[in-house]
């Protein structure tokens, strides 16, 4: 048997699954095996004693002409050299490609070329696993990015340490403002929540994300004025790899990851002209592009913001766009001073009392008659994150059960206005006072950034504009 295939190679070139075509010098087909013909349907009788190139191999995958003087195959005719290829295809009789890898090898005769030999196989199914593969991990890395992205946000978000001071009250001003919030909350319109520093509408917002039909899906904040305005618009829209200094890969925005959920443009009077037309096209054609990219992405959101300005004076002013304006108030709701609902500071105490134990391990059982007193004569220029402040010094402080006022406050007089000093220097004043109540502790819990009311970064950089140092 080893006899007969040894006179007879054929026996052996037939039997292999490869693919084997035999050229001579003029690239004409001298041998054609059977599985070149299983695989090309085209039979050895059509195909010996002709330029198989014309038939097989006449054209790119892409359908561009493949000229025979750039074959492969045929150059190794021509120079005796060996030569493996990969990413080629070759065509059926009936029209098709598939994929293929060859390898051509030069025939010498008494060291003499006379011809080629050219054996190639079907990687079709190879190339099909890999670009499934391929698109498997391009999937698995961007759910990766996504999942990243909104990791980082909720990071964000943990760390500005939002205490939950919760919607409780009596008032009549307050239970007003409640029952629209159960009205809005209820539609996907547009909401504008107004009031002063500290009154809480960040979590008036996060209420009317909770009570709509978008709850399961992402409450994204952005503050406004926590960004320049360079860094807001890729805040907001997200960045494409290479779309500025620093922007070594592509970046979702906030606008993105908010899709199907809820948006909160917090402090938005904070925003400059030129992202306020941007955001204006948000709102009203849900569509945008990311910085530096030009593919429009579509997203359905819904727009809550906030401001602690007087809107309708920046739009006389030139400041505020009035269509954004229009746009943004369709449904104003006005979160009421601390001073305007005294009557519900028993109820926020009790519920910042909870709160408190929670984040001080403590068994505080709430404040005695004379400090609840106490708290409702005074004014509350900071409203409940004053509130929040004095409960927190007086926790610390405290070595009973019940909370005793231990400075006895005294109405007007955190608004003592000292008239030789520039807003900068009040600031920077009030500033260093905070800083020092706090051991000069900037982040977490204890730190001047949450008393203040502000991110750890817009701190940080007031500080440097200000010029305060620990030592200063």
């Amino acid at each position: 048997m080893i006899k007969q295939f040894l006179n007879d190679p054929k026996l052996l070139l037939n039997a292999v699954g490869e693919g084997i075509y035999g050229f001579d010098l003029s690239g004409n087909a001298v041998f054609v095996n059977p599985a070149a013909e299983r695989m090309t349907g085209w039979k050895a009788g059509e195909l010996l004693g002709k330029k198989i190139h014309q038939y097989h191999h006449h054209s790119h995958a892409d359908g561009t002409p493949y000229p025979a003087d750039e074959c492969q195959i045929y150059c190794t005719m021509f120079d005796g050299k060996r030569r493996e290829v990969k990413n080629e295809v070759f065509w059926r009789k009936d029209g098709s490609s598939f994929a293929v890898e060859y390898t051509s090898t030069p025939v010498y005769r008494n060291n003499e070329l006379i011809g080629a030999v050219a054996v190639f196989r079907d990687i079709s199914s190879q190339q099909q696993t890999q670009n499934a593969l391929k698109e498997a991990l391009a999937q698995v890395k961007h759910l990766s990015e996504q999942l990243q992205d909104e990791n980082n946000y909720l990071i964000a978000e943990l760390n500005e340490d939002w205490q939950d001071s919760g919607l409780v009250g009596q008032s009549h001003i307050f239970q007003t403002m409640l029952e629209q919030i159960k009205l809005v909350s209820e539609t996907d319109s547009t909401v504008l929540i107004l009031g002063e520093n500290g009154t809480g509408k960040e979590l008036v917002a996060r209420n009317l994300h909770r009570l709509s039909d978008r709850a399961n899906q992402a409450f994204i904040k952005v503050n406004c004025a926590a960004f320049t305005p360079s860094l807001l618009e890729s805040e907001l829209f997200g960045h494409e790899r290479g779309a500025f200094t620093g922007a070594n890969e592509r970046r979702k925005g906030r606008f993105e990851l908010a899709d199907k959920g809820t948006l909160f443009l917090d402090e938005i009077a904070e925003l400059p002209l030129e992202a306020q037309s941007k955001l204006l096209r948000v709102v009203q054609e849900q569509e945008f592009e990311r910085v530096g990219g030009s593919t429009t992405l579509k997203v359905n959101i819904r727009v809550l913001a906030a401001t602690n300005r007087d809107l309708w004076e920046m739009v006389q002013k030139g400041s505020f766009r009035i269509d954004l304006y229009y746009r943004l108030n369709v449904f104003p709701i006005k979160v009421p001073a601390l001073r305007e609902r005294k009557e519900d500071i028993p109820y926020l105490c009790t519920n910042l009392i909870i709160q408190l134990n929670k984040r001080l391990g403590k068994q505080l059982k709430g404040l005695s008659k004379k400090a609840i007193s106490q708290l409702q004569s005074y004014d509350w220029p900071g409203n409940i994150r004053e509130l929040q402040n004095v409960l927190e010094r007086e926790a610390i402080l405290s070595k009973h059960g019940v909370l005793k006022l231990s400075q006895p406050l005294q109405a007007g007089a955190s608004n003592v206005v000292n008239g030789s000093l520039t807003l900068a220097e009040a600031q920077k004043h009030h500033i260093i006072a905070v800083l020092e109540l706090s051991n000069w502790q900037i982040s977490g819990d204890k730190g001047a950034a949450s008393k203040l009311g502000l991110p750890e970064s817009t701190l940080r950089s007031k500080m440097r504009k200000l010029g305060i140092a620990k030592n200063s």
